[in-house]
């Protein structure tokens, strides 16, 4: 099994992830974990961009991963959220672009899986490195 991490922007970097369309986006994702060899470890949502912590099958090649992922939360965000295709005005979900790295099971899964968690909670997350360093320094 491999893990990777995945940022997929919004369209034109669009503030369009409510918190209505990101709970709606992890169901979906759910529902995409029962029917594919794909584990969602982590979601972490921002007003215009997801971080994907996923978890897969060697077999299957991040292109196709992501592709899957983001085919399907496209069409049933659209058909969930009228209003978004709206403000998407080409019809797309996603950018074209992405970004993908694979994490090995250590710290490194534990401070992106952090990383990720803590999307749109800036505040939060200085607290938890700070909290986190202050243990390292003892």
């Amino acid at each position: 099994m491999l893990i990777y991490h995945f940022v997929c922007p919004a369209k034109y970097r669009r503030a369009v992830l409510t918190k209505l369309v990101d709970l709606s986006l992890k169901e979906i994702c759910l529902e995409i974990a029962k029917r594919y060899e794909i584990h969602f470890l982590e979601i972490g949502t921002d007003i215009d961009h997801v971080h994907f912590l996923i978890q897969s099958i060697t077999t299957i090649a991040p292109q196709r991963i992501i592709q899957i992922v983001k085919s399907i939360t496209a069409r049933e965000i659209f058909k969930q959220h009228p209003e978004v295709k709206n403000q998407l005005w080409g019809g797309e979900f996603w950018s074209k672009g992405y970004f993908v790295g694979t994490i090995g099971r250590s710290n490194s899964e534990n401070a992106v899986r952090l990383y990720v968690k803590s999307q749109g909670k800036e505040k939060e997350y200085t607290e938890l490195l700070k909290n986190q360093q202050t243990l390292f320094d003892h």
